[in-house]
């Protein structure tokens, strides 16, 4: 009930991202479901069902990314201060977050089991009853308990993704993976500036409290007084509190003092590079060892040896794990050579973003890749591309883009303390828009050229 009140009242931008993920569901599960009336149509085919399965992993794979990515983004059930005092703890929200990602990918999935049986026959009312009766054995009766397992595949794997996201974890665990330990700030950029506005604000004081001349000194660790109704042994309110987690406000209390340690690169490009170098082998191996049992995906997408098929994954999974190092090492470039105000805020605000924005572009350029690969392949043909290969394809491009903005979106947010508190200093608007502007112009500079020169690598086993 609190996750339908939470979806109902939401922001109209929120609610679109919601129906995204419900069209993202529905098309995936249109895709299962048609993979299960071309098994009943072609009971002796059972390879070829099996394969054509297999092949709707990508786009489930691409709607549950989506939709993981949306849940991040939820202002419904981002964690905030004093929620725990109502029993909404981290636990609660992250449960509440994992029904909403459920509640969306089921109705996408309801839509889809209903444009499916519409496209069979056994419901009327619409122009397009019956229209693929054969392809989708209306002559038989449709297996129920497969069309809900089919159907259930991708709400499951959708819900326990967000709920493994979005669990409660430690501060230093959630600043690894890129979340802020706080809604809506940026510890590490945001101390950093405000650092010198708070300077003579003098020792943080306990809250509601300012010190006076009567206020006696606070009580130190080897005091024995307690408090009236306590014991010396048990734990007092101010130091442990009951429901202090990393999600409501940080283990540690941020002084402009003293700012929070700057992000660690990530580590991930040695073996990213050699991902992406053992799948160029591969591929590279498995088109020259000579005759090779292929897969003839839907559409004639990849009629190919499985090894490039293989190496293709591979190189695929080079360039998502190179994401957030690459991403990082923009930053850095920004920054080189004696950086000037503009230089060295974006830079070091592509370098707060590495982890959070990487993986997704990382994501993007490898879907990418692959459809230039594919292009550059089937460049003097025309490969027949059916209807259900055409939705693939775009759930899976679509996606990747999708969750691609929508964790820049992510992304403004977190930084927003910081943008305010530049423009409470005199920073020019147009100054953080040149940031912006300068931000994008380096990752498009160098994650262009290296898409390109994976997708050649990736087509030359095939065409040469």
């Amino acid at each position: 009930m609190l996750a339908l009140r939470l979806a109902r009242g939401a922001h109209p931008l929120v609610q679109l991202r919601r129906l995204l993920v419900t069209a993202a569901a529905a098309g995936t599960g249109f895709l299962l479901l048609c993979t299960l009336g071309y098994a009943m149509a072609h009971p002796d085919a059972s390879a070829r069902s099996v394969l054509r399965l297999a092949w709707c992993v990508a786009p489930m794979a691409a709607t549950v990314y989506f939709a993981v990515a949306v849940a991040r983004t939820d202002p419904g059930t981002r964690p905030r201060p004093g929620l725990s005092a109502i029993g909404l703890g981290p636990v609660r929200l992250m449960a509440v977050s994992a029904v909403t990602t459920a509640l969306s990918t089921t109705l996408g999935s309801m839509l889809a089991l209903l444009f499916f049986l519409h496209l069979r026959g056994d419901l009327t009312g619409m122009p397009f009853d019956g229209a693929a009766a054969e392809f989708l054995a209306a002559d038989q009766p449709l297996p129920l308990p497969g069309a809900l397992t089919l159907l259930a595949l991708v709400p499951l794997a959708a819900s326990v993704a967000s709920a493994l996201v979005l669990r409660p974890r430690g501060e230093k665990q959630a600043r690894m993976s890129g979340t802020s330990t706080t809604a809506g700030t940026s510890p590490t950029i945001g101390t950093a500036l405000t650092a010198g506005a708070s300077a003579t604000a003098g020792p943080p004081t306990t809250a509601g409290t300012t010190p006076t001349a009567d206020t006696p000194p606070a009580a130190d660790t080897d005091s024995t007084s307690t408090a009236p109704g306590t014991s010396a042994d048990s734990p007092t309110p101010s130091a442990t509190p009951s429901s202090a987690t990393p999600h409501d406000f940080p283990v540690e209390p941020l002084d402009p003092q003293r700012p929070a340690v700057p992000q660690p690169a990530p580590g991930g490009l040695p073996w990213s590079v050699a991902v992406l170098a053992a799948g160029l082998a591969v591929e590279m191996y498995a088109s020259r060892s000579g005759p090779a049992p292929g897969l003839a995906l839907p559409g004639r997408l990849a009629d190919g040896p499985a090894g490039v098929l293989a190496g293709w994954t591979l190189t695929a999974m080079g360039l998502v794990l190179a994401g957030p190092a690459i991403t990082y090492l923009c930053g850095w470039l920004l920054q080189a050579v004696r950086p000037g105000a503009l230089r060295l805020l974006a830079g070091r605000v592509l370098q707060e973003e590495a982890r959070r924005i990487g993986q997704p572009l990382g994501v993007v350029c490898a879907v990418a890749s692959g459809a230039y690969a594919t292009a550059t392949l089937y460049a003097g043909a025309r490969p027949s591309f059916g209807p259900l290969s055409t939705l693939g394809a775009l759930l899976v491009t679509g996606c990747t883009v999708a969750t691609l903005v929508t964790a820049a979106v992510e992304a403004k947010h977190a930084r927003a303390e910081t943008t305010a508190a530049l423009l409470r200093l005199g920073a020019p608007a147009t100054m953080l828009r040149s940031a912006a502007l300068l931000r994008a112009g380096a990752l498009v500079a160098v994650f262009v050229p290296l898409t390109w020169a994976v997708a050649e690598l990736a087509a030359m086993p095939l065409t040469g």
